[in-house]
């Protein structure tokens, strides 16, 4: 089935491009999400018209994006974890406590953006990637320390 995109759906393409997607992801995601229109010459029109609107807004988000990128730059994320013998921590550091930490430092970001391939589970500094916008990553640095010393 040929749909046309709405909005940028990762590993799919990008907001005004026309895919073709199998029935189901159309009926059952795409199309229940708004995410994208069936292929009609109606259609087509109409997303060549919001086309320059998207450009804006699309323009506006990297922008902005890239504001959030600059300050969070500077930021270094301290987590605090309980450690047994030999410096094994109880547990793992997560995105979602990485995004919690930031939350306390300003930054109201959704866990899904932070990179966080495996969860951390030692002491130490680590780089990690966190997509704001698909054309803005920063790399935020995370230290993770013992608690209580």
């Amino acid at each position: 089935m040929e749909v046309i995109l709405r909005e940028h759906v990762d590993n799919l393409g990008r907001r005004g491009d026309l895919v073709k997607v199998a029935d189901g992801y159309a009926r059952n995601y795409l199309l229940p999400r708004k995410l994208a229109l069936l292929a009609t010459e109606g259609n087509k029109k109409v997303i060549e018209r919001e086309k320059v609107k998207f450009d804006v807004q699309e323009l506006e988000e990297q922008k902005v994006a890239q504001a959030v990128a600059d300050r969070m730059s500077a930021v270094e994320v301290e987590i605090a974890r309980k450690v047994g013998e030999r410096d094994a921590l109880f547990g793992s550091v997560t995105n979602a406590d990485i995004a919690e930490a930031l939350a306390a430092k300003g930054f109201d970001l959704d866990r899904r953006k932070i990179s966080l391939h495996e969860p951390i589970k030692k002491l130490g500094e680590f780089s990690v990637p966190v997509k704001l916008h698909r054309d803005v990553t920063v790399t935020l640095k995370v230290k993770v320390v013992a608690e209580g010393k």
